[in-house]
């Protein structure tokens, strides 16, 4: 599932903070950024946990917001999404093919490093 611009950016406050936050720590945090109305934060971030991408935790009368998952595994479980698109199995491997074209052969050979030691 592709997050939008304002999606992108909450989840981005969400991942560097260190503790769960309420809608108004996240609203600050992107004041200096963009010129939001607070219930254009509380909204989408309603949205996110509706949608799984965010756990909602209630703390005395405000929910505290996290992410599901670390940035790392929203950024493969999109990847893996987006391959999941192709119509067949040759789509998928030219995809697949092109996208491995276009990485750093550094970050290729992290891959493969991984992928081997995956049990």
């Amino acid at each position: 599932m592709a997050l939008g611009d304002l999606e992108r950016d909450i989840m981005r406050q969400l991942w560097d903070a260190a503790e769960p936050l309420t809608v108004r720590q996240v609203h600050e945090r992107l004041s200096g950024e963009r010129g939001l109305a607070y219930t254009t934060v509380m909204t989408v971030l309603d949205r996110l946990a509706k949608k799984g991408v965010v756990t909602q935790q209630k703390a005395d009368r405000a929910y505290r917001y996290a992410p599901a998952q670390s940035r790392e595994e929203m950024t493969a479980a999109l990847m893996l999404d987006a391959l999941g698109t192709a119509p067949d199995d040759a789509a998928r491997d030219a995809a697949l093919a092109h996208f491995v074209g276009r990485i750093d052969p550094s970050a290729l050979e992290a891959a493969i490093e991984a992928a081997k030691r995956r049990p």
